[in-house]
């Protein structure tokens, strides 16, 4: 299938890293003018530098803002008035048993992996329910199906997902405007690279390392692997064409087969 998403403009959030650069560049490649996006300049150069090396002619720019915040998300919007597809992407995990998470971090972790997204949106979809197209994707989670044990405020940030996903779409129906969630399953990226050391142990080999993690930490996993970011990307690149115009208000799932369930 070949995607054209030339004349479209996409933002993704938290993309100067991991699945959030994948995706950033599989929407380049497809055509789009995609936004980088991080928290510091450096940052974003940095991954701006390493996307056009990347891809070839890729249509790059870069805006580096804490979109966890209300002011993040407002100097996006003064300096990308205009976005025809949005991919939520920003997200922070950290195992922690749940008793000893206090009010600040379950506060924290709802701003910067819900309430995120929950601004971009607001901001952009009346735009493209006015234009008749649009596209808007949250990144959630397995977890938000599977809460962990061990970063329970991690899940319920995702579950959440799910639930305003759903709202939006509804907000958007009968417009040529959809919004999905990815449900991306446990995906090989710098974070979760400490995240397995700090599992299993830092002195494991990385490949011994990756295998007891998904054994005694993910069993369920029909994979039985970490995936990569790319194919995460390949899911959101989809959504964002024409080819997905009949796919609204769904959770769909990248996982593996990690969630033991035919649906979500």
């Amino acid at each position: 299938m070949e995607i054209d998403l030339s004349g479209r403009t996409a933002f993704v959030s938290g993309s100067t890293k991991g699945i959030g650069r994948a995706i950033a560049a599989g929407l380049a490649r497809a055509g789009a003018t995609t936004v980088v996006n991080g928290r510091s300049e450096r940052s974003v150069n940095e991954a701006l530098e390493a996307l056009r090396g990347e891809v070839a002619g890729a249509d790059l720019v870069g805006v580096a803002a804490d979109v966890g915040t209300a002011d993040g998300a407002r100097a996006v919007l003064e300096r990308v008035p205009r976005v025809d597809i949005l991919v939520n992407n920003l997200g922070i995990f950290e195992p922690r048993p749940v008793l000893e998470i206090d009010d600040a971090e379950w506060r924290r972790f709802f701003e910067v992996n819900v309430l995120s997204g929950v601004r971009l949106a607001r901001q952009y979809l009346p735009g493209m329910i006015e234009r008749g197209w649009g596209r808007v994707q949250f990144i959630a989670s397995d977890s938000a199906v599977v809460i962990p044990e061990e970063m329970v405020h991690y899940g319920m940030s995702k579950t959440a997902l799910l639930a305003v996903a759903r709202g939006y779409a509804k907000a958007a129906k009968g417009t040529g405007v959809t919004v999905n969630t990815v449900m991306a399953g446990p995906t090989h990226t710098e974070g979760v690279e400490d995240f397995v050391a700090e599992m299993v142990g830092a002195d494991v080999p990385w490949d011994d390392a990756q295998r007891r993690f998904m054994a005694e930490h993910r069993p369920s996993s029909l994979l039985r692997r970490l995936i990569e970011p790319e194919e995460i990307a390949n899911m959101v690149v989809y959504l964002s064409s024409d080819a997905a115009s009949a796919t609204t208000g769904g959770a769909l799932r990248v996982d593996g087969g990690y969630i033991d369930a035919i649906l979500p």
